[in-house]
């Protein structure tokens, strides 16, 4: 399995992110599944510094390693089971302070080197909204 994915914007800047092996394996190895694939991301209304989309390709897994609370450069998605959760088919990345809306399974993490990256991207979809992103696989 790869170590995590990236996202490459438009202008071809690339943010790498490792999975939580330990931690979220089940998460991690089924995200790593539905890659390469697109989305627009949006700025969160209520969880904080947050960039996020709400329609990711389905994952039909049971919460892992889930919480409302993350630390900046956390990922998160929004596991199918069980049922009552706000954040199925959620997936967000927090590039600051924030608390999710429900518990959603973070399992990945910005590599260091990038998380200025990551501020600079998140900040320029708070100001200037919607960023169609590229997701792929990332390997060293």
């Amino acid at each position: 399995m790869k170590i995590g994915f990236k996202i490459k914007t438009k202008n071809s800047t690339e943010i790498r992110f490792t999975y939580y092996l330990t931690d979220a394996p089940v998460s991690s190895e089924a995200f790593n599944n539905i890659l390469p694939f697109k989305r627009n991301f949006l700025h969160a209304m209520v969880s904080g510094q947050e960039i996020w989309f709400n329609n990711l390709p389905p994952v039909d897994i049971i919460q892992e390693n889930a919480s409302v609370f993350t630390k900046p450069g956390e990922v998160v998605l929004g596991p199918a089971k069980p049922a009552r959760v706000k954040t199925a088919n959620c997936f967000g990345i927090y590039y600051g302070e924030g608390k999710g809306l429900d518990a959603a399974n973070i399992f990945a993490k910005v590599v260091d080197e990038d998380f200025e990256k990551l501020k600079q991207l998140g900040e320029a979809i708070r100001m200037y909204g919607t960023q169609e992103l590229e997701i792929l696989s990332y390997e060293e």
